[in-house]
């Protein structure tokens, strides 16, 4: 139980960041009438490209993504899996992530696609009960990380 309550309220504060923190510009302003943020309803949102190519995504933001895919990379060379570990490593890079969120347009937008699904992810590794569905969250975030990869760089 107390493992929920904190998670739950790493996932607000998580969930604050990015919405305050990519919110800082008019441009910006979360809408009843932006799906990203509309009743979380993003798993169904499809990212695409720009034009053809990848997104890019700002330094400051990158090298957070970048720690939390070498994280996870590492993971699965280790002979015994902390779970709990990685998803607490995790959760610090997306408090960083949301934190330093510069980006606008079209490129935050579709970078949210991606963000808001994961976050729920590290959130089901971080409250699994065993370690078959920590297994089972640690692979869907491995494939998220495909995704991202081939969207943005």
């Amino acid at each position: 139980m107390i493992k929920m309550k904190k998670y739950s309220y790493a996932l607000v504060v998580g969930m604050t960041f990015v919405l305050v923190s990519c919110g800082n510009s008019p441009e910006n302003e979360i809408s009843n009438s932006d799906p990203i943020h509309e009743g979380h309803n993003h798993e169904d949102e499809s990212i695409e490209l720009d034009n053809g190519k990848k997104w890019i995504v700002v330094d400051e933001m990158m090298g957070h993504i970048r720690n939390m895919e070498t994280d996870i990379s590492l993971f699965e060379s280790l002979e015994e899996k902390d779970y709990h570990a990685l998803a607490v490593k995790l959760e610090d890079n997306i408090g960083l992530l949301t934190s330093n969120c510069t980006m606008t347009g079209q490129a935050h937008d579709e970078l949210h696609k991606w963000l808001l699904p994961y976050i729920d992810m590290v959130g089901e590794l971080s409250n699994a009960k065993n370690d078959e569905e920590a297994s089972a969250a640690y692979h869907k975030i491995q494939v998220s990380f495909k995704t991202f990869n081939t969207y943005f760089e």
